[in-house]
């Protein structure tokens, strides 16, 4: 079990507005979410000292945007911005997903370096096709996948979904159920960006297809936006103004495909497992204790690979607990209960910590699990970089 299992809390929570090309110049959005997280927990500019995220801009194929404050926010820009730049202690940055930087700064917090931590993300949507292709040459792996549109993530977990419906007897229509009843989880979350726009089982068979078997409702929803999470010692979130949410283990897979392959089925399973058995031992906990679950659905396949490779249903029997209700609101085991990315928006994993530690410290309203005590969080497809994360209520 983790040294400092239950030393870390989440003490504040802070988000700007999610929409889609906004003329709010990213940098703003960025400190609009972080002086929000510093309010929510009461604090203010002043108390802040450390400052993490991963700043890269997600596209492929092309020129990826690196204009500071429009593109990316780098936390020494930010700091800068925020005229906290000399009273910032800490700073981390990873190329990884920004919930790496989460360990960072949970690691920074636990050992001195500094005292209030705030971990955010801030994302652009570029003009013109989310993942076009706008290169003129194709080098590397891509001269092999580009020429056949196998160089963007729909495609590839379109083979992983495809290979799984194959080998275990299902179709589009067993995804139904889960597709509407996340976004129906999304209408009860305040900061959802599909809020108001529930969806019946038709309108996902009806979806437009980006890559059979994926369709456009099977992705999550790019935004511009930043999502920021106020880190702090348990003993000092105590004496702040929100209930903590502790963070009881946390784990970073390391699984890489031993083909150029970006993903398959078989790789995306050894790869939860693996982060599975890790984040079990940190937090010494297991499936059975865990009440509610923020599964990275940044392509919806990866939802029911979690449950598998986390252990709480076997292989090829993840998806027939999703269609079955037992994911939703009021079933077994409540999952994305604010419509994870593919409601709530694109902001890589920090939907799922964000709600893990909202449910654990009966911050989620309509939405709120019912005595919640654990909940687990899981970002990216159990890959190299995926990263794992149990949240504990913070009273006995």
């Amino acid at each position: 079990m983790w040294a400092l299992s239950n030393k870390v809390a989440v003490a504040g929570i802070g988000y700007s507005a999610l929409t889609r090309r906004s003329e709010t110049p990213l940098v703003q959005l960025a400190k609009n979410a972080i002086d929000t997280a510093l309010a929510d927990a009461g604090l203010t500019r002043r108390d802040l000292d450390g400052l993490a995220t991963s700043p890269g801009m997600p596209r492929y194929g092309g020129a990826k945007g690196t204009v500071e404050g429009v593109d990316v926010v780098t936390p020494w820009f930010l700091g800068e911005q925020l005229g906290v730049q000399n009273r910032i202690a800490y700073t981390g940055s990873t190329n990884g997903m920004v919930t790496q930087a989460f360990i960072d700064a949970a690691m920074a917090v636990a050992s001195g370096v500094c005292t209030h931590a705030v971990v955010y993300r801030a994302l652009h949507v570029p003009p013109g096709s989310y993942v076009n292709f706008d290169s003129t040459f194709a080098s590397g792996q891509d001269q092999y996948f580009a020429p056949f549109g196998f160089s963007v993530p729909p495609a590839w977990a379109a083979t992983v979904l495809r290979r799984y419906f194959e080998m275990f007897g299902y179709s589009r229509g067993d995804m139904a159920r889960y597709i509407v009843d996340n976004r129906a989880n999304t209408q009860l979350n305040p900061n959802g960006y599909w809020r108001g726009k529930p969806i019946a089982r038709d309108d996902y068979l009806d979806a437009r297809m980006i890559a059979d078997p994926m369709s456009i409702l099977d992705c999550d929803i790019p935004v511009d936006g930043c999502a920021a999470i106020l880190l702090t010692s348990a003993e000092r979130a105590r004496d702040l103004k929100q209930k903590p949410a502790l963070l009881s283990g946390m784990a970073a897979g390391t699984h890489s495909p031993p083909s150029s392959v970006p993903m398959t089925l078989e790789d995306i399973w050894t790869g939860c497992e693996q982060v599975a058995e890790r984040i079990w031992a940190s937090s010494g906990m297991g499936p059975t204790d865990i009440d509610n679950a923020h599964l990275y659905d940044g392509f919806s396949p990866f939802v029911f690979l979690w449950l598998e490779g986390l252990g709480i249903c076997k292989r090829g029997e993840g998806l027939a607990f999703l269609r079955d209700g037992h994911g939703a609101l009021g079933g077994k085991l409540p999952i994305n209960t604010g419509g994870g990315a593919l409601g709530e928006g694109r902001l890589h994993g920090m939907t799922q910590i964000i709600e893990a530690a909202s449910q654990v410290s009966d911050r989620c309203g309509e939405r709120q699990v019912p005595g919640a005590r654990r909940a687990i969080a899981t970002i990216s497809n159990g890959l190299t970089k995926s990263t794992g994360f149990v949240f504990s209520r913070g009273e006995p």
